[in-house]
């Protein structure tokens, strides 16, 4: 199943009530479950994000469903990416080399 990272920022709202920041993040994992979408790991970080959720979905409107959910709630602003695993980058890599062209075909 394709994996997708979401970077996510506290709205103002969001930090206002950060003490519940850990029962918002099991109820949604347990929400968009019943969706067919398991959030893998969920990090709490410093820096520029202040959570980044790993999560599996079965395609890209499923993952863009939870992006949108997620931030429909008040608390939190996401950026959300597919992410690829060694298998499938080798895949995608090999594609790439068959589409190049030799440079006289460029000019």
């Amino acid at each position: 199943m394709p994996m997708y990272i979401s970077l996510v920022s506290f709205t103002e709202e969001g930090i206002k009530s950060v003490k519940e920041t850990g029962r918002r993040a099991e109820a949604f994992a347990q929400k968009v479950k019943k969706k067919g979408i398991t959030i893998k790991n969920t990090f709490w970080t410093i820096g520029s994000y202040d959570i980044v959720h790993i999560f599996e979905a079965p395609d890209c409107n499923a993952a863009a469903t939870v992006a949108f959910a997620l931030s429909s709630m008040g608390n939190v602003r996401t950026q959300t990416m597919r992410a690829f695993d060694l298998k499938e980058v080798t895949d995608i890599v090999e594609d790439v080399y068959e589409l190049h062209l030799d440079k006289g075909a460029l000019q």
